[in-house]
């Protein structure tokens, strides 16, 4: 796993075209938590291999301050794979942090991505375990697999929910993928999302949403992220600079929420450490080591979207 970027904050995950050099230059300038260079569904055929170099540039390049830094990679369903992670990994250097593998099926699909890494680490000079791996899960077989999945590398720092491509392979009746859908008398995603969000907190990986097609409403951008936000999820991709910002905000805890979390820590620890007690009240409700948990959650939360309390 890549000890820098495993535990940095993922609220917006911006998605660029590997191909356009434009966009390759003003994706640093955008504040995202994490970017990604796209090789797979953003780049036609005909410039896939041409945007590897594009790509390298790019991380060598620009000025990436201290976001996640990711590439992602054509499916291993492709003829691209091992090429795309030979010349990248390769020529990026020690900047890349990761490498993101969509539409994965299995756990074997992960371990030939490690594998095919340590080999590119020792050839290039990178420390093993130097490039960490994103998941997408995408298929109906992805999701059947995802426990299997989310256990097979340590190299494995995230997990993502791919919304469009799951509903072409479910073969629902619908147009765009990561939207809401009216017709339907609830979240027609509840089972999918809880399912890879227990399948990715059972091994200790952030929870990733993938994008809202939509991108020039945010305030359905706002009403679809607050869902996954309230399940546990980490974040959600960006498409555009207008939604890194309401990303940010978000899937971060208010000031008031992360300094509440820091007392509900203080009163429990002077419970159990001072009094001797399991519970205590804290204003009108009673805590225990339930709410010190649910507490250490929030301020570790608040914590890596660089939040601080206010009254310390």
């Amino acid at each position: 796993m890549s000890n820098r970027s495993r535990n940095l904050p993922r609220r917006s995950c911006l998605s660029v075209p590997g191909s356009n050099e434009r966009f390759l230059e003003k994706a640093p300038t955008v504040g995202a938590d994490m970017t990604f260079l796209d090789l797979e569904d953003s780049v036609a055929p005909q410039e896939k291999e041409g945007a590897r170099a594009k790509v390298v540039e790019a991380i060598r390049k620009q000025p990436w301050d201290d976001r996640v830094l990711c590439v992602r990679v054509n499916a291993w369903d492709t003829r691209w794979t091992y090429g795309d992670v030979i010349e990248v990994v390769s020529g990026a250097g020690e900047r890349l942090d990761e490498i993101m593998l969509p539409k994965v099926q299995s756990a074997a699909e992960v371990v030939a991505l490690d594998l095919l890494l340590r080999q590119v680490e020792a050839n290039c000079g990178l420390p093993e375990g130097h490039i960490g791996i994103e998941a997408q899960i995408e298929t109906t077989r992805g999701l059947i697999a995802v426990e299997e999945i989310c256990a097979a590398s340590e190299r494995l720092e995230t997990i993502i929910f791919g919304p469009a491509d799951f509903a072409a392979s479910m073969e629902m009746p619908v147009l765009t993928g990561g939207v809401e859908i009216p017709e339907y008398p609830g979240d027609h995603f509840h089972y999918v999302f809880s399912k890879i969000l227990m399948a990715g907190r059972a091994n200790g990986l952030q929870v990733i949403d993938g994008p809202y097609l939509k991108i020039r409403d945010t305030e359905g951008l706002r009403r679809f992220a607050l869902r996954t936000r309230t399940l546990g999820y980490d974040g959600k991709w960006a498409l555009n600079p207008d939604q890194v910002a309401i990303l940010n905000e978000v899937y971060s805890p208010t000031q008031e929420q992360f300094d509440r979390a820091w007392d509900i820590l203080d009163a429990y620890r002077t419970a159990t450490e001072d009094e001797g007690k399991g519970a205590v009240m804290f204003g009108d409700e009673m805590i225990d080591e339930a709410s010190r948990k649910m507490a250490t959650k929030f301020v570790s939360r608040g914590e890596r979207a660089g939040l601080s309390r206010s009254n310390s």
